[in-house]
């Protein structure tokens, strides 16, 4: 008869093997899949598909368009966490919803929104292309979209921060003195510090990833307005699939090394919330 010990044992090794069955089917071997398929034709190849022109712009605007956004919602998403985890004001709940809005509306959706709202026959495009100024089909309107579908990111991972952190620190501080902005850099960025990093990595991965709103704004434009996810659709659709696997290894490359990031900061966070025991030597008696 299997003891309940040998029972749990069993019952914990089974759900660990299914855990990463899973993880290796749907996580794992699409990754190897692109990896063997971008070096399947020998690495010159490789080589001269991911350092062409239109791979080095598409990776280039990637990089540009992540370099603005994120900046912008790391901004935004302290401000906003910081009004909704330590104030109460009128319209506090419409805030957080529509903070939660990118997360509920469709990427394709909110590209849609800004073709409507700044195309050519849109509601404010004419009055644009009167000013000589270009949103849709253009850098601008990728830069929109992604701030638009990475919004939530930075302000919801910090929202349960500051709430469980409470405003006795802060409040301690504004009495001692300190204003606004000593009591924000030195008493309330110190405590968040780990939880800003998590959501700006977050945030980083999305905005460098995003495809559905960045297509329909981007016009598909070759070295101009496709980002590199749109890259290697063309490259896909045009049958050139060793390209095609080549550049996405770059967004592989990308997601590593944020994956690399996110398990450090994860890492640093858990060791400074449970810090290792002083260990005291052991006093001599008398």
């Amino acid at each position: 008869m299997i003891g309940p010990d040998r029972r749990y044992r069993i019952a914990r090794s089974a759900l660990i093997l299914g855990a990463l069955s899973v993880a290796g089917l749907f996580l794992v071997l699409p990754l190897l899949i692109v990896l063997s398929g971008a070096i399947a034709k020998g690495w010159s190849l490789y080589l001269a598909s991911i350092s062409e022109p239109d791979a080095l712009a598409a990776l280039r605007l990637t990089l540009t368009v992540t370099a603005i956004a994120v900046p912008l919602n790391l901004v935004f998403g302290v401000v906003a966490a910081w009004c909704i985890a330590k104030f109460e004001f009128p319209g506090r709940s419409a805030l957080i919803t529509l903070i939660d809005l990118p997360l509920a509306v469709s990427p394709v959706i909110s590209g849609l929104i800004y073709v409507l709202l700044f195309g050519a026959q849109g509601l404010l495009g004419p009055w644009l292309g009167e000013a000589g100024f270009r949103v849709i089909f253009a850098v601008p309107g990728i830069v929109l979209a992604t701030i638009f579908v990475t919004f939530p990111f930075v302000a919801r991972e910090l929202i349960p921060v500051m709430q469980a952190q409470g405003r006795d620190h802060e409040e301690a501080a504004l009495s001692l003195g300190a204003s606004g902005w000593q009591t924000f850099w030195r008493v309330t960025l110190p405590n968040i510090k780990w939880g800003l990093l998590y959501g700006v990595i977050l945030c980083n991965a999305r905005a460098m990833g995003e495809f559905g709103a960045v297509s329909v704004v981007s016009g598909h434009i070759r070295g101009k307005t496709n980002t590199l996810p749109l890259h290697v659709e063309i490259l896909y659709n045009e049958y050139q699939h060793t390209a095609a696997f080549a550049v996405a290894s770059l967004l592989v490359l990308l997601a590593l090394l944020t994956l690399v990031a996110k398990t450090w900061v994860e890492a640093r966070a858990h060791r400074d919330r449970h810090p290792d025991p002083i260990v005291q030597p052991d006093e001599e008696l008398p």
